[in-house]
């Protein structure tokens, strides 16, 4: 057996409490072990409390074998440790480390001292069930020609690092009945406030509106607009980060050393300079982006202010944390104190490129922006780098390396400001979008459409993939635009896709998993290959709904997925 492949830590998402009395253990081994079973018992009672119970597999990928349980804690503590079977021998896993012997003393085991509900992470419900829509505000739509910003480009022009489209706040207004219409229940916006750029993430003022965009009055009115129809509305928090020409700034760049603002900014000397490279701390070494000084009290108490100041002015129900993994912990944790003490519902998600959980352990964020996925996605189904296998592999990773609940609150996406539009990294083909498209709706996690994609709107990298959106009938791929709608309705319909647990299948060249709630069984095939793809019916025999198609299958001896399709199947009589 390979000793070195087992890991367990008391902690994060090797063990963590899912309500109250009970916690989600996990266990990580090497693929040739069998069996695992956990002992368990309070450590204050252990010869009248111990217990056993077997361990599940929860996911395998090339080099491991994810396993869970879940355990039940009348007195809300518990100790445990695990027996594995290796394909040579038995193993006793304890926090002391491996041995041939049995368990004996409680002391060397793991603990989990108290389970404390104000410990875990949360997600509200209506993150659960939500439909994102992203929204480039500049391209969505010009409601208000009053404030265009001069030197305005045709809307369908090609833009540039610095062209102006001048969508608006109204633009949004205006379009509320469609995005009402496609069933969409949040929208998440892109900086709003004064910048200077088109893209507002150089922020000047964080407590006014830019003047492109609309005013407070505006924004209010989008924000009740929204909550009329179901709506939630998610603000893009720039805290990493504040523009060249905020006044904090701007009085560093007049007064250098003497500025009351210079300990706001991480400044190595005087006078500042941005070539060859700044000599300040920035975004990216990008000069017109500061980095804020998260450490300053003064910097913190400024930036906390805004969070809750626009809670409590025009009632928005979150906020997207950019650059969220260069900015401090600490400061995190008190931004969520700060939020959720006067809106507890409030969604709190984190843009994080790499692996998140650190900040998703229940004191910082309730997910981030899940871009692991969508490069599974996008290595699986638009570019064919990797077959269903690496990508079963890939998705059973992302699941062991979250909660529970940091799964069902990540925000999934295909693409969005920063990344090449998805049919166009799948070379227009409109039926790989559709795969990816059920993959997003189907997997746990928040689903987010960067707007346009339901179009059939291409575009490369920043800035291609900002173009303006596409509002002419004619030139809107409405096929897709249906098919999204009809992924949306059955997401909705079904708590399974928002609420349920999760098995991963190894049944063939596809991606294959099940959604599981309550009685009910959803059998998910997607074979974005040009090959027809024969799966292993051992783990999904029986008779399903197709719920897009509406058609009766039955997986009996055989089944065929055919090539570029997929399913997404309920069980009858679950």
């Amino acid at each position: 057996m390979l000793l070195q492949a087992i890991t367990h830590l008391p902690k994060n998402n090797f063990a963590f409490v899912t309500r109250d009395k009970e916690v989600e253990i996990r266990l990580q081994t090497s693929s040739e072990v069998s069996r695992v079973e956990i002992i368990y018992g309070d450590k204050y009672d252990w010869e009248a409390t111990v217990s056993k119970t077997e361990m599940l597999i929860l996911g395998q990928d090339d080099l491991f074998t994810y396993w869970y349980c879940r355990l039940y804690c009348p007195v809300k503590r518990v100790t445990y440790g695990f027996k594995v079977y290796g394909p040579d021998q038995v193993l006793w896993v304890k926090e002391t480390g491996c041995t041939t012997e049995p368990i004996n003393d409680h002391m060397e085991l793991f603990d989990f001292p108290w389970i404390h509900v104000s410990d875990a992470l949360t997600v509200s419900d209506w993150v659960r069930e939500a439909i994102f829509y992203q929204i480039f505000p500049d391209r969505f739509a010009n409601g208000d020609k009053g404030n265009d910003p001069e030197n305005l480009v045709s809307w369908d022009s090609n833009p540039t690092f610095n062209s102006f489209y001048g969508g608006d706040l109204q633009g949004i207004i205006d379009n509320l009945d469609y995005l009402s219409s496609l069933g969409i229940t949040a929208i998440y916006l892109t900086p709003i406030f004064s910048a200077s750029s088109n893209h507002k993430y150089d922020t000047i003022d964080y407590k006014s509106i830019d003047p492109h965009f609309g005013d407070l009055s505006t924004f209010k009115q989008l924000v009740n607009a929204c909550h009329s129809k179901g709506i939630k509305v998610i603000l893009d928090a720039v805290f990493n980060h504040i523009g060249w020409y905020s006044p904090q700034f701007q009085d560093v760049l007049k007064n250098g050393p003497k500025s009351r603002y210079v300990n706001w900014f991480n400044i190595y000397d005087f006078p500042i300079r941005t070539h060859p490279r700044p000599n300040y701390e920035c975004f990216a070494f990008v000069a017109s982006m500061p980095k804020l000084n998260t450490v300053n009290p003064e910097v913190r108490e400024f930036l906390l202010d805004v969070a809750v100041y626009w809670i409590k002015e025009a009632n928005i129900d979150g906020w997207r944390l950019d650059v969220a993994n260069e900015v401090d912990h600490q400061f995190w944790r008190e931004f969520r104190n700060r939020v959720k003490a006067i809106k507890p519902d409030a969604y709190i998600v984190g843009e994080i490129t790499y692996f998140a959980g650190p900040w998703l352990q229940g004191d910082q964020f309730d997910g981030v922006m899940n871009y692991r996925l969508t490069q599974a996605i996008v290595d699986f189904v638009a570019e064919g780098k990797i077959n269903g296998k690496e990508f079963t592999y890939r998705l059973n990773k992302l699941i062991f390396y979250y909660q529970r609940a940091a799964s069902e609150g990540n925000l999934n996406l295909l693409g969005s400001h920063d990344t090449p539009r998805f049919l166009t990294r799948c070379m227009g083909n409109k039926n790989l979008l559709k795969l990816a498209a059920m993959l997003m709706f189907s997997l746990p996690g928040a689903p987010c459409i960067y707007y346009g994609d339901e179009v059939g709107m291409e575009g490369g990298n920043d800035p291609d993939c900002r173009r303006g959106m596409v509002w002419d009938n004619d030139k809107q791929d409405r096929e897709l635009l249906d098919w999204f709608r009809r992924l949306i309705t059955v997401r909705k319909k079904h708590f399974a896709f928002s609420r349920g647990d999760i098995k991963v299948l190894n049944i063939g060249n596809l991606a294959a998993f099940k959604r599981l709630w309550q009685e009910e069984e959803y059998l998910i095939l997607v074979n974005p290959s040009l090959q027809v793809v024969e799966i292993d019916v051992t783990q999904c025999q029986g008779q399903y709904l197709d719920l897009l198609g509406g058609d009766k299958v039955i997986i009996d001896k055989s089944f065929l997925v055919k090539p570029q399709k997929g399913l997404i199947l309920k069980k009858l009589g679950s």
